[in-house]
């Protein structure tokens, strides 16, 4: 970013201008946002930053939630809403939980009441920092007009380092007014807040090369982990040189072609059979960007009870939450899958093992019945995917059965082609999920 001095100088602006020149400063183009009184002075700074970021009018607060969590699941960037006090920023709260869950950079931008009466019952008040320090990966409650720029600054970088997640700025409307001069160099200001990203230590990479190669039954079992680094291509390129069967989680789903030899698609409650007996008689768990799930475990001691587990996430507090890894290892999942390429060897001899996976597959399919005279929702799920193939195609879903068939027969090829609230479960985020105006041209609608 520019500095101060090449790019406004010492400026004199309002809270309001302050924020939203940091949305275009860190590359925002479009922000949903339902206006209100609280924040009202934000929406009059939009319409004065109109020429380079695009405001869409959601028709309810959680709608403009998830629209934005459409663009940050699509694209890997950060996405903002933003709301009034009271109501429309409780109205945020199933998004920004549902972006906790699934590890989606958002940033939630309320407003709050003048700092004068907060505590008071004021007027569509609502403690915003209360109501969500549990569903956030940080909060702010803005009380001075001097800390919106380093605010702003933390926020999209909070955000969007380590494990991403939403972000809360709760901007009181009098703090929206003041006026101050602006250090668009300010520095951030996070005591305990590793920036850092963590890598695996050579030795750990050993010792999962080590075990891969002395493996007879592997199975890799991948997640939105691997999709959030970036690392769909790494894994890919580890499958090929491994050539170990492999399972996605729900979130997981793309990071490797479900119509590939050694893909076993999606394990679990709702997965394939197939999946879930190959990880109950695998010998190594490879277990990259996952979090055991409930859904995908079931009862946790019987999960891959004979195997061997490696478990690589970022976020060192997944490691031996749920499940206990034999070989646990807090790094960013693509770094880890780049250092192991590097040295990795192909088991001895997986061949009977990957045979068994494929007699799997062929002997318990998912199915649905063919011969029957007219379109069943499987079959119709199934014609779409294979009508679409050829097309950058996106699909978004609600919760529920129609989201499980989704996930069963239509053949996702690659990451971030399916979007899905997964770990929330939110019934209603297909439609406004399928509102990616970031893929529309600033002209078009």
């Amino acid at each position: 970013m520019a500095t101060a001095e090449t790019k406004r100088g010492t400026e004199v602006m309002t809270g309001a201008d302050i924020l939203v020149q940091s949305l275009v400063d860190h590359g925002v183009e479009v922000i949903f946002a339902y206006p209100g009184g609280c924040s009202m002075p934000m929406h009059q700074a939009l319409t004065r930053q109109s020429a380079n970021i695009r405001t869409i009018l959601p028709r309810h607060e959680q709608g403009g939630g998830f629209a934005s969590q459409g663009m940050a699941r699509s694209t890997g960037k950060p996405a903002v809403v933003m709301a009034t006090s009271g109501p429309g920023a409780t109205n945020l709260v199933t998004a920004i939980a549902d972006a906790k869950l699934d590890s989606i950079p958002l940033i939630a931008i309320t407003g709050q009441v003048p700092t004068p009466v907060i505590g008071t019952d004021a007027f569509q008040e609502t403690p915003m920092v209360e109501v969500c320090r549990s569903i956030t990966k940080h909060h702010y409650l803005v009380t001075s007009v001097n800390d919106v720029a380093r605010v702003m600054k933390e926020a999209f970088h909070v955000a969007t380092t380590g494990r991403p997640g939403p972000v809360l700025v709760d901007m009181p409307k009098d703090v929206q007014m003041d006026k101050c001069s602006v250090d668009w160099e300010v520095a951030m200001n996070l005591p305990g807040y590793r920036t850092k990203t963590p890598t695996a230590h050579p030795e750990q990479i050993r010792q999962i090369a080590a075990a891969i190669k002395h493996s007879k039954r592997p199975i890799l079992y991948c997640g939105g982990g691997v999709i959030a680094s970036e690392g769909s291509e790494e894994l890919r390129t580890l499958i090929d040189k491994t050539g170990i069967p492999t399972t996605m989680t729900v979130m997981g789903l793309g990071l490797y072609p479900n119509d590939s030899e050694l893909s076993l698609d999606m394990l679990g409650m709702h997965g394939a059979a197939y999946a879930n007996y190959a990880v109950r008689d695998c010998d190594l768990l490879i277990a990259l960007g996952v979090r055991f799930d409930d859904r995908v475990t079931g009862k946790l001691e019987a999960f891959a009870k004979n195997a061997k587990i490696i478990h690589v996430d970022i976020d060192a507090s997944e490691l031996n939450k749920n499940k206990i890894a034999h070989i646990p290892v807090c790094s960013d999942v693509k770094y880890a899958l780049t250092e192991l390429n590097k040295i990795v060897e192909p088991p001895e001899d997986i061949s009977d093992w990957v045979k068994n996976c494929k007699q799997l597959k062929q002997k318990f399919p998912f199915a649905y019945d063919e011969s029957f005279d007219g379109i069943l929702q499987q079959h119709a799920i199934r014609e779409l995917s294979n009508l679409t193939q050829d097309r950058e195609t996106f699909i978004t879903v609600g919760v529920g059965q129609h989201q499980m068939w989704a996930a069963q027969f239509y053949n996702f090829r690659k990451p971030r082609q399916w979007l899905s609230s997964s770990g929330l479960g939110t019934m209603g985020f297909g439609l406004p999920g399928a509102f990616d105006f970031g893929r529309v041209d600033r002209g078009g609608g």
